[in-house]
């Protein structure tokens, strides 16, 4: 009798699990057909999951770019990489003094870090201090330093796990064994602390990839500079500014191209590497999450 509610809860649970994973997988797919979908069936029907026209054309025009793309595509990783890994050894450097209970001025740091989250400058003066104090404007920079470089929520999130997960016990031993701070650091926190920082690096990745703001605001001139949704973004605007063009020739160019194709088209093209990634980290992602917040 004791085993009906349990099994009763774990049929449920799962028919909840399986109605919600499809209805995450589904728009994807549905993404995916239009991509491949014949213009022409598009305009006149609509999305489908079954297309009574395949077409490729969509994903032709965007590999006629191929050199834009895959440089495009090459500014991504570079900066995903690359911004991820800093991020994280910003975030975990900045967390460690936080979650060390005797630090002095530990509550006044905290505070300047919580205050962050709250408010912040505004786009004018960032966009002022970044390209007029920095000068990263139309630099590789300009995609790697404004607004992603470090993340307030992170380092609260990385603290409450370092204070709250990994025993004080640890820590006062290695300082008996006469371990300085930094080796207390590297070998015992960030071993320990494998799974938060997994996650926020997780969250840092998703944010770089993602990203199309600061090449929007701080690359004009310098194009090759462009990440992957730039880059795509731009692709669309061309198109529409064909479409609405007064030329004529501009506007049968324009009606030639399979527009709505290609936006679908482009969609899935920027975010199939997250999707193809994301399982690879999905058991550090879950446990990260877990105990970082529950535990806080």
């Amino acid at each position: 009798m004791k085993d009906k509610p349990f099994s009763l809860y774990q049929i449920v649970s799962n028919a909840v699990m399986i109605i919600w994973t499809i209805c995450i997988i589904l728009p994807f797919l549905l993404l995916f057909m239009s991509s491949i979908t014949s213009e022409s069936v598009l305009v006149a029907e609509g999305y489908s999951f079954w297309p009574k026209v395949f077409s490729l054309e969509s994903y032709a025009y965007i590999i006629k770019s191929g050199g834009q793309i895959l440089r495009a595509y090459g500014v991504s990783i570079l900066v995903t990489v690359v911004g991820t890994i800093v991020h994280v050894a910003l975030a975990a450097m900045m967390a460690y003094p936080l979650a060390v209970k005797n630090l002095p001025g530990r509550r006044i740091l905290m505070f300047f870090v919580f205050f962050t989250m709250l408010f912040n400058g505004g786009i004018v003066p960032s966009y002022i201090m970044w390209s007029n104090t920095f000068h990263i404007k139309d630099t590789i920079l300009a995609q790697l330093l404004p607004n992603l470089l470090l993340s307030a929520w992170n380092v609260m999130m990385i603290r409450t796990y370092f204070s709250t997960s990994i025993p004080d016990a640890l820590y006062e031993a290695a300082e008996i064994d006469g371990a300085t701070q930094f080796r207390i650091f590297r070998t015992i926190v960030v071993p320990l602390g494998k799974p938060i920082l997994v996650t926020m690096g997780t969250f840092a990745g998703l944010g770089y990839w993602n990203d199309w703001t600061n090449g929007l605001y701080y690359i004009t001139r310098n194009t090759e500079y462009y990440n992957i949704q730039n880059l795509l973004n731009q692709m669309v605007q061309n198109i529409q500014f064909l479409a609405q063009s007064s030329d004529a020739n501009m506007a049968a160019a324009a009606a030639a191209i399979p527009t709505t194709g290609i936006q679908m088209a482009i969609a899935f093209v920027a975010i199939l590497p997250i999707m193809l990634i994301f399982p690879f980290f999905q058991k550090y992602y879950s446990k990260g999450i877990a105990l970082g917040a529950v535990k806080g």
